[in-house]
């Protein structure tokens, strides 16, 4: 027991250094390099290479390297992209995008199977039930790592705040430009040279985020024990069995089932939503009216706030049912939209900027928990293109979200988020109709019960 929760606490907490360092400069992109949309679209590119990559890479790598050496390979991809940060062009930038993204799959993929493996292992020996196990060793995990948004922000936060130049220094003129009415016109370029970070404070930031990331490398590479066993070999060739070509085809005829094609918006509007977030809010908003280094603080709310709300929709889900959270959610997001479109964001408002992002974090929490959950329950004979069509769906909801970013008004793609839940919201309604009609003689409550016993597990 001793050596196995040495293992899940090496992965951990190297997935926590790591993702300090990447999470922060994903709330950073947008503002820090707002030149021709270069910020922005380096997070497209990160999810359309994550796309193809999660499609063949994963079983390869697991196979040949084993999965320490794919968590500790995987790492330097993330690297890779801190590095790119240092001298930012479309030369750098989107090459070192493509790496990240390429990079992304099989580390996810290999810290599953790592702990799913070591669960099970422990089990046997200790005459356990596995299942019970790999939760005890996934939720373990996500406590550490999901406080990795509070770090790497707070961190962005008080680098940043060492500059000499105050908030107050934003010019009237240029706060007529902040919001969803933006000038475009750069206004959060201008705001950022005249109020923002020196080059020095970038580079100290970086260099701090690139550190956190050779720290998570050398953690695994050192501490982490590589499994071999018997097991190891089945699950990396039942992997290497579902490889490109049978990925692909599972994942397009999981679409002959039409509640998967109804769950397509509701799976894209997670993309969307967040997307807006990272890119948008922390960029109009926040950078524009406040200054950049208030947008690490801006984001630890909403990362709290995410935390907090998944643990606790995950617990009451099972009391409430899925429909109630998932209305709660998107009236939550519907209001602060519309919110959102009247608002003149304002330095005298500080505190209305964390609400937001906060009540944001709330939704989002319902959004994944429930999401991953419904799959789950929908499609528990088929999990695998399940997930797999959320992984493709969600991805691509950011990919859209992210590149069209540059190219319109906050108002605009304020306007088609809300399209897009508005749509999710109805398709999702019509799932729930089918599920009362083809199972009209179990309770409603007794199958959204079902939803919140596997919320848990279907986060991992």
């Amino acid at each position: 027991m001793e050596s196995n929760l040495k293992n899940v606490l090496v992965i951990s907490f190297g997935f926590l250094l790591l993702f300090t360092a990447y999470g922060g400069l994903q709330s950073l992109q947008s503002s820090l390099h707002s030149e021709e949309g270069l910020g922005v679209a380096s997070l497209s590119v990160i999810y359309a290479a994550l796309i193809l990559s999660s499609m063949f890479l994963p079983p390869i790598l697991i196979k040949k390297l084993g999965c320490k050496w794919t968590i500790a390979g995987s790492m330097c991809c993330y690297i890779a992209y801190s590095l790119g940060n240092f001298y930012a062009s479309w030369y750098t930038l989107v090459p070192a995008s493509i790496i990240l993204g390429l990079g992304g799959a099989p580390l996810w993929s290999a810290k599953c199977t790592y702990l799913t493996i070591a669960g099970n292992l422990y089990a046997q020996k200790a005459g356990k039930i596995g299942r019970d196990v790999i939760n005890q060793y996934f939720g373990l995990f996500f406590l550490i790592f999901q406080s990795s948004g509070v770090w790497g922000n707070l961190i962005s936060s008080l680098i940043f705040g060492q500059t000499t130049t105050t908030v107050a220094e934003v010019s009237e003129e240029d706060l007529m430009c902040c919001g969803a009415y933006d000038c475009m016109t750069n206004a959060t370029a201008n705001t950022t040279a005249s109020s923002g970070p020196t080059k020095t404070l970038i580079y100290t930031l970086l260099g701090v985020y690139t550190g956190s990331g050779v720290l998570a490398v050398l953690l695994v590479a050192l501490f982490l024990d590589q499994i071999k066993d018997n097991q190891a070999e089945r699950e990396t060739e039942k992997m290497q069995t579902q490889s490109f070509w049978s990925t692909f085809l599972a994942t397009f005829q999981h679409l002959k089932d039409k509640r998967q094609c109804l769950l397509i918006p509701l799976t894209m509007y997670s993309g969307f939503e967040q997307a807006f977030l990272a890119g948008d809010y922390t960029k109009s908003y926040v950078t524009c009216a406040l200054g950049i280094h208030f947008v690490g603080y801006v984001m630890i709310s909403f990362s709290a706030a995410n935390s907090l709300c998944s643990l606790f929709f995950g617990k009451i889900s099972q009391f409430t049912g899925r429909k109630a959270l998932f209305a709660l959610a998107a009236i939550t997001n519907l209001a602060c939209i519309i919110a959102l479109l009247l608002w003149k964001p304002h330095p005298n408002q500080l505190a209305v900027f964390f609400i937001f992002s906060a009540l944001w974090g709330l939704a989002d929490a319902i959004w994944q928990t429930q999401t991953n959950a419904l799959y789950g329950v929908l499609f528990e004979k088929h999990k695998e293109a399940g997930f797999a069509n959320y992984r493709l769906w969600e991805s691509l909801g950011f990919v859209i979200a992210f590149g069209y970013s540059t190219f319109l008004h906050v108002y605009v793609k304020l306007y088609i988020v809300m399209a897009v839940l508005v749509v999710a919201i109805v398709m999702y309604g019509a799932v729930e109709y089918l599920e009362v009609k083809d199972l009209p003689g179990t309770p409603t409550t007794m199958k959204e019960a079902i939803t919140g016993s596997v919320v848990q597990q279907s986060r991992l």
